[in-house]
């Protein structure tokens, strides 16, 4: 008797690979063919691409991505902060000659944390590559910038006060940014938070992020330059934020319908890292939304 079943979904090759751009080693992961979309994974802090582990080979049938590790993170190099500036103008450029020398000319790009102030300062770079935007609680306005930053403004405002941050790289804090605002935690996989810890704990990495968490402050001059390339450029753009999270909460989000006028919001029953619980949602939007007919 031939017993007839679904057919399993095919597995789709994650390739892991290193460029060596400006001295430094550039880790980065790339599935998909060379001519589907394009999509840029930009991480944010304190993660690296391994936050993409599972959206990747998920929509790897339909779009080509890419998910680099920034300097610091990862498996990239770490150089010394003493020979390296870590700041997000860095950041931007190290990743668009990452993908110039992929020849990628177009692409959408995925920001979350971090990844918000490197794509859109790469957006600036080169607004006409930039073919849309899937926004996971990733910051262009004000509005966002709420209790959680009040720490971080007063670090702003007195830079060589170094110690008040340290904080942000402990263990504890790293776990509570998976954790916060999830209502089934057995959900997370430990390993993404030690994981993470790991790096930070490296020796030096701690003034990396410090000076990270201190050039941050320089997106705020830069917000209505993000918000002027939105209105002018009008990329197609995908929210999917974890509405319960305290770093990045809703009210950032909002905001984006002001500027854009092809917009689709979602705001997921989850904290910041909303891959972590949501993810099979987060791809079927990515589908839904950038393979229209």
């Amino acid at each position: 008797m031939t017993t007839v079943g679904t057919a399993p979904q095919k597995q789709h090759e994650v390739h892991y690979k290193t460029a060596r751009i400006n001295d430094l080693d550039i880790f980065y992961r790339e599935a998909g063919a060379k001519d589907a979309p394009a999509i840029l994974l930009l991480h944010g802090f304190p993660t690296s691409s391994n936050m993409f582990r599972n959206l990747i080979p998920r929509l790897a049938g339909s779009f080509h991505l890419i998910a680099p590790d920034y300097p610091g993170y990862g498996q990239s190099s770490m150089p010394d902060h003493k020979s390296f500036a870590y700041t997000f103008d860095n950041y931007a450029a190290i990743v668009n000659e990452l993908l110039e020398r992929l020849g990628v000319g177009k692409y959408t790009i995925y920001v979350f944390d971090y990844g918000a102030p490197t794509g859109y300062r790469l957006a600036l770079l080169h607004p006409e590559r930039v073919a849309g935007l899937i926004v996971q609680n990733g910051n262009a306005y004000a509005e966002g910038l709420l209790e959680f930053w009040d720490p971080i403004k007063r670090y702003w405002a007195t830079p060589e006060n170094r110690e008040q941050i340290y904080y942000m790289a402990t263990a504890e804090k790293t776990r509570w940014q998976y954790e916060n605002g999830v209502s089934d935690k057995t959900l997370l996989d430990p390993t993404t938070w030690t994981l993470d810890q790991m790096g930070l704990d490296r020796p030096g990495n701690g003034e990396i992020q410090a000076d990270l968490m201190l050039d941050y402050g320089t997106n705020l001059a830069l917000y209505p330059k993000f918000q002027a390339f939105f209105r002018q450029y009008q990329p197609p753009t995908l929210i999917v934020w974890g509405k319960n999270d305290f770093v990045f909460p809703p009210e950032g989000a909002a905001p984006y319908s002001r500027d854009l006028k092809n917009i689709e919001t979602h705001l997921l029953d989850t904290g910041h890292f909303a891959l972590e619980t949501h993810g099979e949602e987060v791809a079927r939007r990515i589908e839904s939304f950038f393979l229209k007919k």
